[in-house]
Protein backbone atom coordinates (compact mmCIF):
# COMPACT_ATOMS: atom_id res chain seq x y z
CA UNK A 1 0.00 0.00 0.00
CA UNK A 2 1.27 3.28 -0.63
CA UNK A 3 -0.09 6.92 -0.61
CA UNK A 4 -1.62 8.06 -4.06
CA UNK A 5 -0.50 11.76 -6.18
CA UNK A 6 1.90 12.88 -3.64
CA UNK A 7 3.24 16.42 -4.45
CA UNK A 8 5.72 16.37 -1.71
CA UNK A 9 9.43 16.64 -1.74
CA UNK A 10 9.55 14.38 1.19
CA UNK A 11 6.67 13.70 3.60
CA UNK A 12 4.88 10.90 2.57
CA UNK A 13 7.49 9.51 0.45
CA UNK A 14 8.35 6.60 3.15
CA UNK A 15 4.84 5.10 3.87
CA UNK A 16 4.37 2.56 6.76
CA UNK A 17 1.51 0.75 6.69
CA UNK A 18 0.10 -1.98 9.94
CA UNK A 19 -3.08 -4.08 9.48
CA UNK A 20 -2.73 -3.43 13.67
CA UNK A 21 -0.85 -2.04 15.73
CA UNK A 22 -0.28 -0.63 19.20
CA UNK A 23 -0.24 3.31 18.32
CA UNK A 24 1.07 4.80 15.38
CA UNK A 25 2.53 7.93 17.65
CA UNK A 26 4.52 4.92 19.83
CA UNK A 27 5.55 3.61 16.33
CA UNK A 28 6.82 6.31 15.36
CA UNK A 29 8.71 7.12 18.78
CA UNK A 30 10.08 3.86 18.42
CA UNK A 31 11.54 4.21 15.13
CA UNK A 32 13.36 7.37 16.49
CA UNK A 33 14.33 5.56 19.36
CA UNK A 34 16.54 3.38 16.94
CA UNK A 35 17.63 5.95 14.75
CA UNK A 36 16.32 4.04 12.22
CA UNK A 37 13.35 7.02 10.73
CA UNK A 38 13.11 9.00 7.28
CA UNK A 39 12.15 12.80 7.48
CA UNK A 40 8.59 12.69 6.72
CA UNK A 41 8.05 8.93 7.31
CA UNK A 42 4.11 8.52 7.54
CA UNK A 43 3.05 5.39 9.87
CA UNK A 44 -0.64 4.44 9.17
CA UNK A 45 -2.97 1.60 10.83
CA UNK A 46 -5.90 -0.07 10.00
CA UNK A 47 -6.36 -0.66 13.75
CA UNK A 48 -4.72 0.61 17.08
CA UNK A 49 -4.83 -1.47 20.18
CA UNK A 50 -3.89 1.35 22.18
CA UNK A 51 -4.31 4.93 20.35
CA UNK A 52 -3.17 7.72 22.16
CA UNK A 53 -5.15 10.97 22.63
CA UNK A 54 -4.43 14.15 24.14
CA UNK A 55 -3.69 14.13 27.74
CA UNK A 56 -3.19 11.01 27.96
CA UNK A 57 -6.45 9.45 26.72
CA UNK A 58 -6.98 6.39 24.86
CA UNK A 59 -8.16 6.97 21.27
CA UNK A 60 -10.46 3.94 19.96
CA UNK A 61 -9.48 2.63 16.55
CA UNK A 62 -11.16 -0.63 16.85
CA UNK A 63 -12.83 -1.20 13.36
CA UNK A 64 -11.05 -0.95 10.13
CA UNK A 65 -11.50 2.22 7.44
CA UNK A 66 -10.86 5.09 10.00
CA UNK A 67 -8.16 7.64 9.74
CA UNK A 68 -5.22 6.93 11.76
CA UNK A 69 -1.83 7.74 11.47
CA UNK A 70 1.38 10.03 12.67
CA UNK A 71 4.05 11.63 10.58
CA UNK A 72 7.40 12.76 11.35
CA UNK A 73 9.28 15.75 9.93
CA UNK A 74 12.88 16.78 10.81
CA UNK A 75 13.26 20.87 11.29
CA UNK A 76 15.95 22.52 12.97
CA UNK A 77 14.28 25.43 13.49
CA UNK A 78 13.26 28.14 16.32
CA UNK A 79 10.01 26.61 18.36
CA UNK A 80 8.22 29.92 17.35
CA UNK A 81 7.88 29.27 13.69
CA UNK A 82 5.69 26.42 15.01
CA UNK A 83 3.07 28.48 16.97
CA UNK A 84 -0.81 27.90 16.57
CA UNK A 85 0.67 24.34 14.28
CA UNK A 86 -2.61 22.22 15.16
CA UNK A 87 -4.54 24.72 14.69
CA UNK A 88 -3.25 25.10 11.20
CA UNK A 89 -3.54 21.29 10.76
CA UNK A 90 -7.22 21.13 12.19
CA UNK A 91 -7.91 23.58 9.25
CA UNK A 92 -6.20 21.74 6.66
CA UNK A 93 -8.35 18.50 7.29
CA UNK A 94 -11.42 20.81 7.49
CA UNK A 95 -10.21 22.30 4.21
CA UNK A 96 -9.70 18.24 2.61
CA UNK A 97 -13.57 17.68 3.95
CA UNK A 98 -15.25 20.69 2.48
CA UNK A 99 -13.61 20.37 -0.44
CA UNK A 100 -13.47 16.99 -1.59
CA UNK A 101 -16.93 15.69 0.30
CA UNK A 102 -18.66 19.03 0.85
CA UNK A 103 -18.44 18.18 4.52
CA UNK A 104 -18.64 21.04 6.96
CA UNK A 105 -16.87 20.36 10.29
CA UNK A 106 -15.41 22.76 13.67
CA UNK A 107 -12.83 22.89 15.31
CA UNK A 108 -12.88 22.91 19.15
CA UNK A 109 -9.67 24.58 20.26
CA UNK A 110 -6.94 23.82 19.72
CA UNK A 111 -6.88 20.19 18.60
CA UNK A 112 -10.13 18.49 18.24
CA UNK A 113 -12.68 18.32 14.84
CA UNK A 114 -16.27 18.48 15.82
CA UNK A 115 -19.80 17.89 14.42
CA UNK A 116 -22.50 19.40 16.08
CA UNK A 117 -21.04 19.38 19.69
CA UNK A 118 -19.56 15.75 18.99
CA UNK A 119 -16.32 14.31 18.76
CA UNK A 120 -15.26 13.30 14.76
CA UNK A 121 -11.29 13.41 15.67
CA UNK A 122 -8.28 14.39 17.30
CA UNK A 123 -4.61 15.77 16.88
CA UNK A 124 -1.47 15.30 18.94
CA UNK A 125 1.23 17.28 18.06
CA UNK A 126 4.98 16.28 20.36
CA UNK A 127 8.10 18.07 19.65
CA UNK A 128 11.25 17.28 20.83
CA UNK A 129 13.05 21.16 21.43
CA UNK A 130 16.95 21.80 22.73
CA UNK A 131 16.72 25.25 24.25
CA UNK A 132 14.86 27.57 21.20
CA UNK A 133 15.22 24.76 18.67
CA UNK A 134 12.54 22.18 17.85
CA UNK A 135 14.54 19.23 16.24
CA UNK A 136 11.31 17.37 15.11
CA UNK A 137 7.84 17.33 14.82
CA UNK A 138 5.43 14.47 15.65
CA UNK A 139 1.74 14.16 14.49
CA UNK A 140 -0.98 12.24 15.39
CA UNK A 141 -4.36 12.09 13.68
CA UNK A 142 -6.99 10.22 14.34
CA UNK A 143 -10.69 10.60 12.62
CA UNK A 144 -13.78 8.73 12.75
CA UNK A 145 -14.95 8.13 9.12
CA UNK A 146 -16.16 4.45 9.56
CA UNK A 147 -16.90 4.12 12.99
CA UNK A 148 -20.48 2.60 13.75
CA UNK A 149 -19.76 1.18 17.81
CA UNK A 150 -18.98 3.61 20.37
CA UNK A 151 -18.52 2.64 24.28
CA UNK A 152 -21.20 3.82 27.11
CA UNK A 153 -18.71 6.15 28.25
CA UNK A 154 -17.90 8.03 24.80
CA UNK A 155 -21.35 7.06 22.69
CA UNK A 156 -22.69 10.97 23.97
CA UNK A 157 -20.10 12.81 23.29
CA UNK A 158 -18.41 10.92 20.00
CA UNK A 159 -19.48 10.32 16.29
CA UNK A 160 -18.44 9.61 12.68
CA UNK A 161 -18.27 10.42 8.87
CA UNK A 162 -20.65 7.96 7.96
CA UNK A 163 -22.62 8.21 11.04
CA UNK A 164 -23.41 11.81 10.30
CA UNK A 165 -23.29 12.02 6.43
CA UNK A 166 -23.53 8.42 5.51
CA UNK A 167 -20.26 9.46 3.06
CA UNK A 168 -17.20 6.65 2.54
CA UNK A 169 -13.94 8.47 2.71
CA UNK A 170 -10.98 6.62 0.32
CA UNK A 171 -8.32 7.19 3.73
CA UNK A 172 -5.07 6.54 1.26
CA UNK A 173 -6.42 9.97 -0.93
CA UNK A 174 -7.10 11.45 2.28
CA UNK A 175 -3.78 11.10 4.02
CA UNK A 176 -1.90 12.16 0.34
CA UNK A 177 -4.29 14.83 0.37
CA UNK A 178 -3.36 15.96 3.53
CA UNK A 179 0.67 15.21 3.51
CA UNK A 180 0.62 17.50 0.02
CA UNK A 181 -0.83 20.50 2.04
CA UNK A 182 0.77 19.96 5.76
CA UNK A 183 4.23 20.08 3.58
CA UNK A 184 3.54 23.30 2.14
CA UNK A 185 2.51 24.85 5.26
CA UNK A 186 6.17 23.60 7.20
CA UNK A 187 7.74 24.50 4.30
CA UNK A 188 6.43 28.37 4.67
CA UNK A 189 7.04 28.58 8.23
CA UNK A 190 10.89 27.64 7.42
CA UNK A 191 11.42 30.10 5.30
CA UNK A 192 9.63 33.06 6.54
Amino acid sequence: MQLINLTTNFLGKNFIFHKIIDSTQAEIFRLIKNNNIKNGTVVMADIQTNGIGTQGKKWYTDETNNIAFSLFIQLNCNIRKLNYITVKIAQIILDIFKTEYGITLEIKLPNDIMYKGKKLGGILTQTKTIKEQCKYIVVGIGINTEKDTFTEEIKNIATSIKKEFGVQINVIKFISKFCNEFEKEILRRKEN
